[in-house]
């Protein structure tokens, strides 16, 4: 009886293949891989063209790149920003913290610096500064319009370093001073009112609570305004002081025939400073990321460690098919 019966039921031959054996097609792109490809052909032309033509005359770009004359330069580009990054970053919080003040006279005082020195160009301001004797011999302390206790020599004081980095904080700070103070008023308000809340001093507020959360939204825009402070150091070549563009046309016009490999050795330090800036913006938004993320973003070393992982599992996943 079960043989009749097992007999009697026929096998569909439409029957669908197991689910081990079963393989999904992922969707094609094509025109990603032609877009691809394009940009791979114009890229290993540009690197070929940089490698044969011999105008660019890499052997003398050796030469240069770690010349004593450079490397004096590039520390004095280090110096300068240095300075300027951290003196500017304090005047910005100083200037952002008035724009924020109940006091009309520090509004009033903080939006006309912002406003002057982002209209202003950065080296008129140096020149401004370098000429700066010519208007005021000596500077002085005491009661307005009335009897001086201290008295200084401006010659001596405003050397070229002086200059460029005075010049160089002012027209930071007034940048800095609209980065800070977006950050913020970023913050959620439900933070300053909990902060108010607790009884907490004004100062506390903000150096515990406030000021923490803001620079997840401070720390890129200043970084950007840091690599634009890195670059900007090039225009103190105009008040006599060779950082390391300075040191490049000095160079440049005792060796003629080595402007163009001098002038890359410039860009490559600079690539090389901005990228190393770029590293630790990376890491500090990592930092202050931590409860506000669920997951922090994972570090380079980590994406290549995934990707690697990831590779192998679709290797032998495919070798298994």
């Amino acid at each position: 009886m079960s043989e009749s019966l097992g007999s009697a039921v026929p096998l569909s031959t439409t029957e669908p293949r197991p689910a081990a054996a079963q393989r999904v097609l992922p969707l094609r792109h094509p025109g990603r891989w032609i877009a691809s490809a394009i940009v791979l052909v114009v890229v290993a032309q540009i690197v070929h063209g940089l490698a044969t033509n011999p105008f660019f005359q890499w052997d003398r770009f050796q030469y240069w790149f770690l010349r004593p004359t450079i490397l004096d330069g590039l520390v004095i580009t280090l110096e300068a920003t240095l300075y300027s990054a951290v003196l500017g970053l304090l005047g910005g919080i100083l200037l952002a913290l008035a724009r924020l003040s109940k006091s009309p006279v520090l509004r009033a005082v903080s939006w006309v610096y912002i406003w002057l020195f982002r209209s202003v160009p950065l080296i008129v301001v140096l020149l401004f500064l370098y000429n700066f004797s010519a208007l005021y011999k000596t500077l002085s302390l005491g009661v307005p319009f009335g009897p001086a206790f201290l008295t200084f020599d401006e010659s001596r004081l405003a050397t070229d370093m002086v200059v460029a980095v005075v010049g160089l904080s002012l027209n930071e700070a007034a940048y800095a001073a609209e980065v800070v103070r977006g950050g913020i008023l970023s913050v959620d308000q439900g933070q300053h009112e909990a902060a108010s809340a607790l009884g907490l001093p004004k100062g506390y507020q903000f150096t515990r609570i406030v000021f923490p959360q803001a620079l997840r939204s401070i720390t890129p825009n200043y970084v950007n305004q840091l690599i634009g402070l890195i670059k900007g150091t090039s225009l103190v070549f105009y008040v006599s002081l060779l950082d390391l563009f300075g040191s490049v046309q000095s160079m440049g016009s005792t060796y003629p025939g080595d402007i163009v490999p001098l002038l890359l050795v410039a860009t490559a330090w600079y690539l090389i400073l901005t990228s190393v800036v770029s590293v630790v913006q990376f890491y500090v938004e990592r930092y202050y990321s931590r409860g506000a993320l669920r997951s922090l973003p994972p570090t380079p070393l980590q994406k290549v460690r995934t990707g690697l992982r990831d590779l192998r599992a679709r290797v032998r996943k495919e070798a298994a098919i």
